[in-house]
């Protein structure tokens, strides 16, 4: 497993006000979404391309597109939701499926709740979206659905990763094509798995503590 954390004064920046207590919820969701453009544009560094023939309006020439099957964007719900639109502002030609998915606060096993995405990935590069890697529990679980459907090329995008889920990953991914891109791996988890200093619940700041 590959982790890149991304160094760039705009990332720092809108991470520093996402962590700060007193940005509101419609600042936090734009924030996050700003950010998100920022990372998808590292993660897709490596993203599969073809050579196309076509016309300008002064002579003929050779480019790229996007390869196919075309890649898949895959945001973890309810969080993941706060991710998407960035993802797909980059990538507007990406198919996207739905990965629900809910943390046991007693066991902090992550249980799939709903899925919607091809049965059948073969060949596909996969993003998955998820504000936090904490634990790691759930982007294990995740991951490990999607290479059992085929994905042979797997990045994981997080606004925020602790020491103790990367370890979880390499651990529990070894040997799999996966690679996390995050804007900072912070210090550490507390003892309600929170990561610190982190920037609180992603999923109640961007949408409110509604159950």
């Amino acid at each position: 497993m590959r982790i890149h954390v991304v160094d760039h004064p705009l990332v720092a920046h809108k991470l520093t006000t996402l962590r700060d207590k007193r940005t509101d919820s419609p600042t936090f969701r734009r924030l996050a979404d700003e950010l998100v453009t920022l990372l998808a544009y590292e993660a897709t560094r490596d993203v599969r391309t073809e050579q196309v023939d076509i016309e300008t309006p002064v002579t003929a020439t050779t480019g790229v597109r996007l390869s196919h099957p075309r890649p898949m964007v895959v945001p973890i719900l309810r969080a993941g939701l706060g991710m998407l639109d960035g993802m797909v502002r980059l990538l507007p030609t990406a198919e996207v499926g739905f990965m629900g998915m809910v943390r046991n606060e007693e066991t902090y096993e992550a249980h799939t709740y709903a899925t919607r995405m091809p049965d059948d990935l073969s060949g596909r590069q996969v993003y998955v979206v998820d504000p936090m890697l904490a634990t790691g529990g759930t982007l294990v679980a995740a991951i490990q659905e999607l290479i059992k459907r085929g994905a042979d090329d797997v990045t994981a995008i997080c606004l925020l990763a602790a020491p103790e889920g990367v370890a979880v990953m390499e651990k529990a991914l070894a040997g799999t094509p996966v690679t996390v891109v995050t804007a900072a791996v912070d210090e550490r988890l507390n003892e309600d798995r929170y990561i610190v200093p982190g920037l609180g619940d992603a999923g109640d700041r961007m949408y409110g503590t509604a159950g």
